[in-house]
């Protein structure tokens, strides 16, 4: 039997990356106008900030994403509280495909949405350099003694994966996504995310299984199920990795000490915080701090 070598089209080959920052800026600042001699998008996850692409200015809130083509002159400006939380993304692509992307501002979706998340997660394990810039605060970074493998090659496929849902999503031909199978798929997964937004402005409370399937109009064996399809976790234990992760930051930060982080964040007691933090980290919430104020020594 013979077989025919089937060549795989690339619509977008992403040839570099020449900046990757996940940064918070502070009240008011301000980046210089400035133009990029490659593609850059910039996607806001929390807060507000005002972005001029030439001679036009936006305002872009929570989920928004702007793109800016070689050449072109920008800025970026806080404008209010919370403190914005951005990532800011430049590379170099020379595909034709890319021409979709000059003077748009798309707001993503929830898959676009864990897309970003992805590749910021692996961009957080590299010695990524920081914006040159003083008005703006670090986001957290996690701590590795090795960088796992891949992580590199990871940050470019995500980041070619995002691009291209980005178009197909804007296509008029995009009729195979409205199978009955899919469509399910889809509604789940919006479904899915919305609960995870859900959590994510409620770090700071107590929740229950009740409250959350109550207030999302959900039942509790399909609640059970996103969480095991998505996370291979209960709702519960996914809401406390999430409380986890913010007092991580918190720790970063250096602005609240171990106890009012705990109170922070709605927990009942500051051993009870311990034990829960030693439980998903490895560590206790002190030699995290003093292991964070280590790497960020020179």
């Amino acid at each position: 039997m013979t077989y025919e070598n089937i060549t795989l089209k690339k619509e977008l080959d992403i040839n570099n990356i020449d900046f990757l920052h996940h940064l918070e800026l502070a009240n008011g600042f301000s980046f210089p106008e400035e133009p990029h001699d490659c593609w850059e998008f910039l996607y806001v996850s929390k807060g507000t900030v005002k972005a001029t692409s030439g001679p036009v200015t936006h305002t872009l809130y929570k989920d928004d994403i702007l793109f800016h083509p070689p050449g072109e002159t920008h800025r970026i400006q806080s404008n209010g509280m919370p403190v914005p939380s951005l990532v800011i993304i430049g590379f170099q692509c020379s595909s034709p495909a890319m021409d979709y992307f000059r003077g748009k501002k798309l707001t993503v979706v929830p898959t676009e949405r864990a897309l970003i998340g992805h590749l910021v997660e692996e961009a957080r394990i590299l010695p990524l350099p920081s914006p040159d810039h003083p008005g703006y605060q670090k986001t957290a970074s996690a701590f590795h003694t090795a960088i796992p493998f891949g992580a590199e090659q990871m940050i470019f496929l995500y980041l070619q994966q995002l691009l291209l849902q980005l178009i197909r999503r804007s296509s008029a031909d995009s009729t195979f996504l409205s199978t009955p199978s899919s469509g399910r798929r889809h509604e789940e997964e919006e479904l899915f995310y919305q609960i995870i937004a859900y959590m994510e402005d409620r770090l700071c409370e107590h929740l229950s299984i009740p409250q959350i399937c109550r207030d999302n109009l959900i039942s509790r064996s399909l609640l059970q199920q996103l969480f095991h399809d998505y996370t291979g976790s209960g709702a519960i234990d996914c809401f406390s990795l999430m409380k986890i992760n913010a007092a991580k930051q918190l720790i970063l930060h250096g602005q609240l000490n171990l106890t009012q982080i705990a109170d922070y964040l709605g927990y009942s007691s500051i051993h009870y915080f311990s034990r829960q933090f030693k439980k998903l980290t490895g560590m206790s919430p002190s030699k995290y701090a003093a292991s964070a104020a280590q790497h960020e020594s020179p």
